[in-house]
């Protein structure tokens, strides 16, 4: 037990500092878009045997799945891990979850007593033809039988693994051998020594390596950052007692959530919703059944009767179908409790092998995002019957990927890969977020500006869709359109995205939210497009995707008036909207509240739809069977 909390709380908040500066280094140091950007990557702290003990500022998906990851390298070289190694792996079949997500671990040794030594800079890279320098001589200082004292871990989304598809992230790929590059866990440093034949094999795979390796040389820095970090404590508390404060953090998260879990009533709660398709079989719908179970200071969360294992790239690994029930679980949990592993290990993940939420080979996984996406909302779907007055409504669907590649005029590659999501469902007490991503991402869209200077690409709309939002008491989240015109001569363009068929649900009388679209030219062809899909683009098409809106939350015969007028001033809703959904009339110019002929209109629709109770949910099941 600790003796002195207020040492134990300074301790606390610098590990957890260390990994949110970590996390602050990638973002300053990257390369890609999609780091610098989207900040599609994350980062963490480990205790000497691998253990999670903190977590950066960024994602929910991946930071589920680095137990799993570290534990595939210390299974892979027990008894050969050396001071200046440092470890790679993307393989999801040995602790990965899909090719892009690439994972960097460093362990972090001391000199005996726990005195802190001056840091040798044997991975700091320079570039050199896009890779990286090798260590020199005298940076080797490997101590035989010397143990970690912490690990340093990252993982970052790269533009390119290679594979069939510029970006590596196909939803129509049918098995992981056409998806790139896969890395299992092997030493990308050997005790301060650049392992120059994995350098050179992935320099000649990816296709904008500068790029890739410029990402590495962030994730190199970030661990960099926290083995310093890790030093300065081991220096001030000696390696004991770091030890102990880093065991003493995780069983500290375990207890605060036990004791949070212990407060929600007892039960069995299970939710049914559906992906669109896989992408291949188009328009075969894909069950997501998730049961959670709560008894005591303990949750189990179940997705046996989810879809088998489907032929297109949006098959879970089990990380990252642990990754999504975690998150979903934490979100209605104390924001007071540090999340790391002793938070997970009052919360138990299964998943049937060979099922959607945990594929084997030759499973395609390059766009699992979308189903962990759609887990969270399922499993906030489950949740709501356990605590309706907590959880929100079903969000967009998840990010949609957007992958543009090709070549310039003088044949150098581009790839841009953009992954956009921005409307929350609505919550028991407030409308969705605008605008936000979903809480399973934690990420950015990226600037217009940037994108037209960088790539060969004209952003010629980025603006919220009006009556998108799921109407309730309060509404659903906004989403918005994007449209990418494309100046180069030709391109392949992939498409992940879903909710075209299934909509976003509404909760306890709220809506279902607006389906996602896509289209190509739509000026010319408005027909939509499938929700994935991977085509060739030719310069001068204009690509467009909307994303779904979230549900609404409560009857939206409930909604206070004064807020539709602000929605329909804001362009968020129509007149006709305001009197179809809401039941309120609108009059005058400037437009006002026309009291008497709202409450006229809205008893004449609650006599209407006649109630007999409130419904649960609204999950647009008209428009999935059209």
């Amino acid at each position: 037990m600790i003796s002195d909390p207020i040492e134990f709380e300074l301790f606390k908040n610098a590990v957890f500092g260390a990994a949110d500066e970590m996390a602050l280094t990638v973002f300053r140091t990257t390369y890609s878009g999609v780091l610098k950007d989207n900040m599609d990557y994350s980062t963490a702290l480990f205790d000497g045997a691998g253990t999670l003990v903190a977590q950066g500022l960024t994602l929910p998906g991946h930071l589920g799945s680095m137990p799993t990851a570290i534990a595939a390298v210390k299974a892979a070289f027990a008894g050969d891990v050396m001071r200046g190694d440092v470890y790679i792996l993307n393989d999801p079949f040995q602790g990965g979850m899909h090719l892009p997500d690439v994972f960097v671990f460093k362990p972090i040794f001391a000199t005996s007593g726990g005195h802190c030594e001056e840091r040798s800079d044997e991975a700091i890279p320079a570039r050199s033809s896009g890779l990286l320098r090798p260590a020199r001589d005298d940076e080797d200082e490997t101590k035989e039988g010397a143990q970690p004292i912490a690990w340093a871990g990252t993982v970052c989304h790269h533009t390119d693994v290679g594979g069939r598809v510029p970006g590596s992230n196909a939803s129509d790929s049918t098995e992981i051998y056409q998806e790139g590059l896969r890395i299992p866990p092997l030493k990308l440093y050997d005790r301060g020594r650049r392992n120059e034949t994995l350098f050179a094999l992935i320099d000649r795979n990816v296709r904008v390596p500068v790029k890739v390796f410029g990402d590495l040389r962030a994730q190199l820095a970030a661990c960099h950052i926290a083995e310093q970090a890790i030093l300065e404590l081991a220096t001030r508390y000696g390696t004991g007692r770091l030890a102990q404060y880093m065991t003493e953090l995780v069983e500290y998260a375990e207890r605060m959530t036990r004791a949070a879990i212990r407060t929600l009533p007892d039960g069995v709660f299970d939710f049914l919703d559906h992906i669109d398709d896989d992408g291949i079989e188009v328009g075969r719908p894909i069950p997501l059944q998730v049961t959670i179970t709560k008894h005591g200071d303990a949750i189990a969360v179940d997705w046996t009767g989810s879809s088998p294992q489907v032929k297109g790239a949006i098959n879970n690994t089990l990380s990252y179908t642990k990754s999504a029930s975690y998150c979903a679980i934490r979100s209605i949990l104390p924001q007071n409790i540090p999340t790391n592993e002793g938070t997970f290990r009052a919360i138990a993940v299964t998943a049937p092998e060979g099922t959607i939420a945990n594929m084997v080979l030759p499973g395609a996984c390059a766009a699992r995002g979308l189903t962990g996406f759609r887990m969270v909302d399922c499993l906030f779907g489950a949740l709501a019957k356990m605590l309706p007055d907590r959880v929100f409504a079903a969000s967009d669907g998840g990010n949609t990927g957007v992958s543009i590649g090709g070549w310039h005029q003088d044949r150098t590659p581009f790839i841009y890969v953009d992954f956009t999501c921005c409307a929350w469902g609505a919550r028991p007490y407030a409308d969705g977020l605008d605008g936000n991503s979903h809480i399973y991402a934690n990420m950015a869209s990226q600037s217009i500006e940037v994108i037209e200077a960088e790539q060969p690409l004209q952003i010629t709309a980025y603006e919220f869709i009006r009556d998108a939002m799921g109407p309730g008491k309060f509404r659903g989240g906004a989403p918005f359109r994007r449209e990418y015109r494309l100046l180069a001569d030709e391109a392949v363009l992939q498409v992940r995205s879903d909710r075209h068929a299934f909509r976003p649900f509404g909760l306890y009388g709220g809506g279902a939210g607006r389906p996602s679209m896509n289209y190509l030219n739509p000026e010319q062809t408005p027909a939509p497009l499938p929700s994935k899909l991977t085509m060739t683009m030719r310069k001068g098409d204009v690509f467009r995707h909307e994303v779904a809106g979230g549900g609404g939350w409560g009857d939206p015969l409930e909604r206070d008036p004064a807020l539709v007028l602000r929605d329909m001033l804001n362009d968020f809703v129509s007149d006709r909207a305001a009197q179809d959904d809401y039941g309120v009339v609108l009059r005058g110019d400037p437009p006002a509240v026309d009291a008497a002929a709202t409450a006229t209109l809205r008893e004449r629709k609650r006599r209407e739809r006649d109630w007999r109770e409130v419904p649960v949910y609204d999950r647009g099941e008209a428009l999935a069977a059209e």
